[in-house]
């Protein structure tokens, strides 16, 4: 991305005209819609001046400093615009706190799209002069027109053998377009079946109605005519090896929603729930697997698979032990096997599918399904998912949760009498169990534990459990000559790292 020296910007600040500049005094009010609304217009671009569009915050409309205080949680709510799901397809921006004028301002850095029209609440906003506004029929025409020559990604791409009555024109009227225009522009009725088709990218224009690859995963009557590979292949295997019964076998064929709705009922059918009476006065339900982080998991591999190229099906494979799910292409962009799953690492090798999920609800943000799926898995007591990237696909497995395995394969006896050789009887609490599995792969700090465990701050619960891990030995500080130091972490012992393969097992 382009970055402006501060001698370009400070002409924006004073080029009231200007086609690609903005100014807020403050990111409060309704300032964040009309923000959005702006990055929504600087992405359409449609002077085509192929320049990037700057948003200020902190600057008055003459370009004069409010003297805003440029907090790092207002930066953090500027980010937020790009994955929040409001703008689609995802803008690409960069947010940046610069000094200008002898005074701090927020400075929101916007490229044109190469995926136009881009749209913000259901509305294509673009800007000519100083004025922002939303697009007429010609103007969304043209951006339409101007994305035909662009290098796109291969989900946009046409699929030659398709034609328009391929595509479901009901599924569309009556479920998908709802979601995706605003319902003035429905209303109105100024755009022909085939103008929404192309502006929601599902054909490649109005006047060449020939289906695009995320119109026919998304729209097809019959998908796997067109992609054989964009299906899923379910079994659940009574075992937890390679060759033992199968005692359920699906392939999922449909569009996008078919898939998922029923992938989801796979998933709900085969989830075991215990109950557990013992340690509560009210009953405890423990479920193997919490449904959502599988939801969060097997929807993130439909959109990130690669559909070009091969043939083969997302495969979730469920064991006694485990769930694997594993699907074709391996890390994209700029992502890495190294920074696979980590928070601030996103990148899409199939944007406007991850859009249309988005449109039909199977997506609430982007960039955030592995981490919310890591969270919900601590809190149910499993492990952590486990990813193998390869060059061509990947692997995530999912085990079981210790308190369903527990439960399931113990005989219930009191606490006093289970025998203290086993190391699972030296940590009865479940919040220290999760700490231990939090800590399997990082050092934490105590607050970096509380979010892993979903929580606001450090609560007085955790510290007595954190600190009872230490006198037990299964914890340690990382820097254990000042305990007290606001770096303090902490990390597995030798004695933690067995407890940790026992609840792994």
């Amino acid at each position: 991305m382009k970055r402006y020296t501060n001698t370009e910007l400070e002409n924006l600040l004073n080029d009231i005209e200007s086609d690609i500049a903005e100014r807020k005094e403050s990111f409060k009010g309704d300032v964040p819609k009309k923000a959005r609304q702006a990055v929504c217009a600087f992405a359409n671009d449609i002077s085509n001046r192929n320049k990037a569009g700057v948003l200020f915050i902190g600057a008055k409309d003459d370009g004069t400093p409010s003297n805003e205080p440029i907090t790092d949680q207002l930066l953090l709510s500027l980010a937020n615009i790009k994955t929040d799901g409001n703008i689609l397809p995802l803008p690409v921006l960069s947010v940046e706190k610069i000094r200008l004028k002898n005074a701090d301002m927020a400075v929101v850095t916007v490229m044109p799209s190469d995926m136009p029209p881009v749209k913000y609440d259901g509305r294509i906003w673009v800007r000519t002069g100083p004025r922002r506004s939303i697009a007429n029929e010609q103007e969304e025409r043209l951006l339409i027109e101007r994305r035909r020559f662009k290098t796109l990604p291969y989900d946009l791409n046409p699929v030659p053998s398709a034609k328009l009555s391929d595509l479901s024109k009901v599924f569309f009227e009556e479920e998908y377009i709802s979601n995706s225009f605003s319902q003035d522009v429905i209303e109105s009725k100024d755009r022909s079946y085939e103008e929404l088709l192309a502006s929601s990218r599902m054909i490649v224009s109005p006047d060449e109605p020939t289906p695009t690859v995320v119109g026919i995963l998304t729209l097809g009557k019959n998908p796997q005519t067109f992609i054989p590979g964009a299906a899923i292949q379910f079994l659940r295997i009574k075992g937890t090896k390679w060759g033992d019964p199968i005692i359920d076998e699906e392939k999922i064929n449909g569009n996008l929603k078919k898939q998922i709705e029923k992938l989801d009922q796979k998933l709900v059918a085969h989830n075991r729930v215990t109950v557990e009476f013992s340690s509560s006065p009210t009953e405890i339900r423990r479920f193997s697997y919490p449904i959502s982080a599988l939801q969060q998991l097997t929807r993130n591999a439909v959109m990130h698979r690669s559909y070009e190229g091969t043939n083969a099906p997302i495969m979730v494979y469920w064991f006694d032990d485990r769930i694997e799910i594993s699907n074709a292409g391996g890390a994209f962009g700029r992502v890495t096997p190294e920074t696979f799953g980590k928070p601030g690492y996103a990148d899409y090798r199939n944007p406007n599918i991850a859009v249309s999920m988005k449109i039909l609800r199977f997506v609430q943000q982007f960039g955030f399904g592995i981490q919310l799926a890591q969270r919900e898995l601590v809190e149910n007591g499993n492990p952590l998912a486990e990813f193998k990237v390869e060059t061509t696909s990947v692997l995530c497995t999912i085990k079981e949760s210790i308190f369903t395995k527990k439960l399931e394969h113990e005989p219930e006896s009191r606490p006093e009498s289970r025998p203290e050789s086993r190391p699972e009887s030296q940590i009865e609490s479940s919040m220290a169990q999760k700490v231990i599995l939090l800590l399997q792969k990082e050092q934490m700090s105590k607050l970096e534990l509380a979010h892993g465990l979903g929580h606001k701050g450090v609560s007085g619960e955790l510290k007595k459990q954190i600190k009872s891990l230490v006198v037990g030995e299964f914890i340690e500080f990382t820097i254990p000559e000042k305990p007290n130091s606001r770096l303090q972490k902490y990390r597995l012992t030798e004695k933690g790292e067995k407890i940790l393969k026992n609840i792994r097992k």
